[in-house]
């Protein structure tokens, strides 16, 4: 059986209910056509998802909301049936804020893979919750561990962190801001030179300029004055199926202060 080419998209819609309003169902039916969906800040209840955000982009979903009202929450809509499915990854503190679903499956060539769609904490709001942001780092490597000693992983979403000053534009105003701290970026490096993750699209794509989050202040977005924060992070044995030139930020329509992330794999089912 021939590999084929499969699609992931990765969107924090800032809001799930705002974002079907800008035309998002809509661009992934039409023109995205994702295999796998991840999305982040959900911002929605379970009492609050009727029948068309459960199906975004023709997909099925699952999700894990906070339980705050407004705030958080992640999803993982998909083509292929899992599996199995994990809501959560065991951590109290941060599974009460709606930060991690995760699908699992046994390809066809006997592969085992996870797909995880995850919101890490921005610090940015506070002191507090740039602790907060630093507990979630330390649990989550060490869930990061567990995940790819199990089979492969494909995990998407907003890490809230740019590694390099090729990642944002203004890095030198942002050395001492959440998103771009010393102590972030080092974990970022950790995660990709020590525990050999692979960050998919800038493996894919070395140009500057490509960002996946924008400023609402100013002309930041016309200006194109952003910042890489979301990622697909993958292990090396999947990341090698991602597709050269499938990698796509899309810009054209603002469905959120984030753009979606796509990336194709080579993948057997």
């Amino acid at each position: 059986m021939n590999p084929t080419p499969l699609r992931i998209t990765s969107l924090n819609v800032n809001g799930i209910r705002s974002a079907m309003s800008k035309g998002v169902d809509v661009w992934l039916r039409e023109q995205a056509r994702p295999d796998w969906l991840c999305v982040q800040e959900l911002k929605a209840l379970e009492s609050d998802m009727h029948a068309g955000l459960r199906a975004l982009g023709g997909l099925r979903g699952a999700f894990h909301h906070a339980q705050k009202p407004g705030y958080s929450g992640v999803g993982l809509y998909f083509r292929h049936e899992p599996d199995d499915m994990r809501i959560g990854f065991g951590n109290a503190e941060f599974d009460a804020e709606g930060r991690y679903v995760e699908a699992r499956y046994r390809l066809a060539d006997g592969m085992r893979l996870a797909i995880v769609s995850v919101y890490f904490p921005s610090g940015s709001s506070s002191e507090a919750r740039q602790q907060a942001k630093f507990r979630f780092l330390a649990a989550f490597e060490d869930h990061m561990r567990a995940l790819q000693s199990q089979g492969e992983v494909i995990l998407c979403g907003d890490v809230n962190i740019a590694h390099k000053e090729i990642d944002l534009k203004n890095w030198k105003g942002n050395l001492k801001n959440s998103g771009f701290l010393p102590e972030e970026r080092a974990w970022m490096t950790h995660v990709l030179d020590d525990l050999h993750w692979v960050d998919v699209f800038r493996a894919l794509n070395p140009l500057p300029d490509q960002y996946t989050w924008w400023s609402n202040r100013g002309q930041a977005r016309a200006k194109n004055v952003g910042w890489r924060i979301d990622y697909q992070l993958a292990t090396p044995g999947v990341a090698a199926l991602a597709q050269r030139g499938s990698e796509s930020i899309y810009t054209a329509a603002r469905f959120s202060d984030h753009a979606p992330l796509s990336i194709s794999y080579d993948l057997r089912f």
